[in-house]
């Protein structure tokens, strides 16, 4: 389970460095922090420029995905879809 929260007093924003405190907003960011506090992923979208809902939840589920299976997940893949080996050996080769 990864819950959500709210930032109301902006001290959230400020400690993660997205916080335009000439504005006294925060940029629309957001964040994936597992149970162990670690940052599995961050994004910081421009303010002219709205989340994609649903490409943040395929990727939580990816992360949860390679965290069951140890495998990790291409580009476009959607849950039901099988995931591919890691082999940084292979990296950059055809």
């Amino acid at each position: 389970m990864y819950p959500l929260l709210s930032d109301r007093n902006g001290s959230i924003s400020l400690a993660y460095d997205v916080l335009d405190k000439e504005k006294g907003a925060a940029y629309r960011a957001t964040f994936i922090i597992d149970p162990s506090g670690r940052v599995r992923y961050y994004s910081v979208y421009p303010r002219e420029v709205g989340r994609n809902v649903w490409e943040i939840i395929r990727t939580l589920q990816g992360i949860q995905y390679g965290e069951a299976t140890g495998e990790g997940v291409p580009a476009g893949w959607e849950p039901g879809e099988p995931g591919i080996k890691r082999d940084f050996r292979k990296v950059g080769t055809i």
